[in-house]
């Protein structure tokens, strides 16, 4: 059993994690709630603020390959201050814009590139070397935290634009963002523990797993891609989908609330209780299997009780998605190089984000409809669920006891 004083500081740190990856996606979705009021306010089309959207998931991508970079070289204790210190400062800058410029700069370089890539993948490849016996467990708690942030700040910001504006909230959650964030970096700077187990790589070439390290890492990446193609589809566009079917728009709102809600308890509850019996990869395919069949669902349904079923369904489904990547990391390749490995599969992600992102709306412009869109979604992630299963046979379903 180990002391006291190690479990606290494995619990500080999950706890930590969680909160600074519950308070740095703010960042993301102030740009979206604050969208229409910076374009009417600079008398921009809201394709400017959309791109500083854009270009924050893009920074974000490519900043998460450094990031990852630093943690497998000095832990999270550069990740940790440098981000929390971009998202405070970039989200304090944004109050004062007077550019489109500016505006770009500081949502593509300060909070995407420095900011927010320090969050989810650094933070997940720090846990489960926290937590060696429970790893499924610990991910998905501080995956959770993402979804909790898409809970929290749109009606935060919501309110607060309506207030004051949307500068001073920008300033308001900088201030909040750098006061927080930066202390939580000094408990999320301690080093984990050393391994007590063999590189799991080792084991499961031994178990008979035929893929190398360079083909885990391809097929992870190019599955990334696909099911976050078909996941984005419904997170950017359900809102708009329901009210084109003569629905409120205040209902597409609390779709996108059931689905992110109950994606939280796929993070939490699903994750643990899959990644701990059977592993990333077959957790990963349960998961993604759930996506692909509620997104389905979504191109036929068109009564709004049934739109709400699928979409708590479907958010049971992505909702674990994402967690399992970096479980799936320390599983199949060397512990070292899992900030980088998850660093550059979350950046794939981002691409397939921003990908599905545009094909819904390009779509629509072409169909005047987003059935079209959600079923090329469901083949994406079709494409996504044959790359899973052939990593399973590869590599023998790896699960490490």
């Amino acid at each position: 059993m180990a002391p006291k004083s190690d479990v606290w500081k494995r619990n500080s740190v999950l706890a930590a994690s969680t909160l600074f990856i519950l308070i740095g996606t703010g960042s993301v979705y102030f740009i979206a709630v604050a969208l229409k009021e910076i374009a009417a306010d600079f008398l921009w089309p809201r394709a400017v603020p959309s791109t500083a959207y854009a270009l924050q998931y893009l920074g974000a991508g490519l900043g998460g390959i450094f990031m990852g970079w630093c943690f497998d070289r000095r832990g999270l204790e550069i990740p940790a201050f440098v981000g929390g210190g971009m998202i405070g400062v970039g989200a304090i800058l944004t109050s004062f814009v007077s550019t489109q410029w500016q505006l770009f700069l500081i949502y593509g370089v300060m909070l995407g590139f420095f900011g927010r890539s320090a969050l989810f993948a650094p933070l997940t490849a720090n846990i489960t070397q926290w937590f060696e016996h429970n790893k499924s467990f610990a991910v998905g708690v501080v995956g959770s935290g993402q979804g909790f942030a898409g809970m929290l700040w749109p009606p935060v910001f919501h309110y607060l634009i309506a207030v004051v504006g949307w500068r001073q909230t920008a300033l308001i959650y900088g201030v909040l963002a750098l006061a927080t964030m930066v202390p939580l970096a000094f408990i999320l700077r301690r080093r984990p523990p050393p391994p007590k187990f063999l590189q799991p790589t080792a084991d499961a070439l031994a178990a008979g797993g035929t893929a190398s390290p360079l083909a885990i890492q391809a097929s992870l990446s190019a599955a990334s891609v696909g099911c976050c193609v078909a996941m984005s589809l419904p997170l950017a566009h359900i809102v708009s989908h329901v009210s084109d079917l003569g629905f409120h728009p205040a209902r597409g709102a609390e779709v996108l609330s059931v689905m992110l809600g109950c994606s939280v308890i796929a993070s939490l509850f699903g994750v643990s209780f899959l990644g701990r019996r059977y592993g990333g990869l077959r957790s990963l395919f349960v998961f993604s299997a759930g996506q692909a069949t509620l997104l389905t669902a979504l191109v036929f349904i068109d009564s709004l009780s049934g739109i709400y079923i699928a979409a708590a369904l479907f958010g049971l489904g992505y909702g674990g998605i994402l967690p399992c990547y970096p479980l799936i990391v320390r599983e199949l390749l060397p512990r070292a190089e899992s900030g980088r490995r998850t660093g550059l599969i979350l950046l794939c992600a981002g691409m397939g984000m921003a990908i599905g992102s545009w094909l819904g709306g390009y779509i629509f412009d072409l169909t005047g409809s987003y059935q079209r869109a959600f079923s090329i979604g469901v083949v994406f992630n079709l494409a996504n669920l044959a790359v899973i299963l052939s990593l399973i046979v590869r590599t023998g379903g790896y699960k490490r006891s």
